[in-house]
């Protein structure tokens, strides 16, 4: 990363909504008894002139745990796909500022971020690349990036915090065109309830210091998993289980929620779509 000048960003515009979620996820890394570690995390968030705290609010408590939570329930799913195929191509879709790479690379891996270009403007500017990284300025709806996918060795799509952000429709193609295009492969990915995206449309969630992040467009529903379920070529469709956290909220009531079908779809959910392998 450059000097104090090279990292200074300027509140308001799509940085903020990057920087919401590495705010609290280095927020988390700092803590000695934290989820995550994450110390790149950390040293962006040191490196960056922003007034993280005047915009985001106090980055503790539920919020932070949560965001380190689902980034290594991620990273977990990565590291499994890296143990069956090592030189596998990984590509992360509207990744941001995420540090996932440095958290699971095995030495070998491929890793494309496919982003629109001001995210990646910004990723360049705050973060190393090795050469088994490839930025790919483009939309995650657009499907001229598969084009550039290597499936020879394995490939794993992710998508965090990324869909609830399309229309349903963007979210249906996105899948579908995975599903025709990686046989063999496998996407993951969270959704929020249906329920709470309808809310955020009506009033959108916030912080201390005045951030709105954008609202949710699609979300889950027994309905819209069995739609996802019915996508030509996938042939499985399973959700990983968050790993489990710190205190009342993320070490009991999160999991037992987990357990009990009528109360699970209120949740957060993370699910792997696993594609056919039509090259046979």
């Amino acid at each position: 990363m450059g000097g104090a000048e090279a990292a200074r960003i300027e509140p308001g515009g799509v940085a903020e909504t990057l920087l919401w979620t590495l705010y609290h996820r280095a927020a988390e890394a700092r803590r000695p008894d934290g989820v995550l570690d994450d110390p790149r995390a950390v040293r962006l968030v040191d490196g960056i002139d922003f007034p993280f705290g005047q915009r985001f609010g106090a980055a503790a408590g539920a919020w932070s745990q949560w965001q380190a939570l689902r980034a290594r329930a991620f990273d977990g799913a990565v590291r499994r796909f890296l143990a069956a195929h090592p030189d596998g191509t990984v590509v992360a879709l509207g990744e941001g500022l995420e540090t996932t790479y440095w958290r699971v690379d095995n030495g070998r891996v491929r890793w494309l971020s496919v982003d629109l270009p001001e995210a990646l403007e910004l990723r360049t500017r705050l973060l190393p690349r090795s050469q088994r990284q490839r930025l790919v300025a483009a939309s995650a709806t657009d499907e001229r990036w598969l084009d550039l996918v290597d499936t020879r060795a394995g490939t794993l799509v992710t998508a965090q915090g990324l869909l609830m952000y399309l229309q349903p429709s963007e979210v249906h193609d996105l899948v579908a065109r995975c599903a025709a295009r990686l046989p063999g492969g496998s996407m993951v990915f969270d959704a929020v309830p249906l329920w709470l995206a309808r809310q955020t449309q009506r009033r959108r969630l916030g912080a201390e210091g005045g951030y709105r992040p954008p609202p949710w467009t699609w979300g889950l529903d027994r309905a819209e998993r069995r739609r996802l379920a019915a996508t030509p070529n996938v042939v499985d469709l399973r959700e990983l289980r968050m790993p489990r956290g710190r205190g009342a909220l993320f070490g009991a009531v999160v999991p037992a929620f987990a357990r009990v079908p009528l109360l699970h779809p209120s949740l957060l959910r993370i699910l792997v779509a696993r594609f056919g392998d039509t090259r046979a």
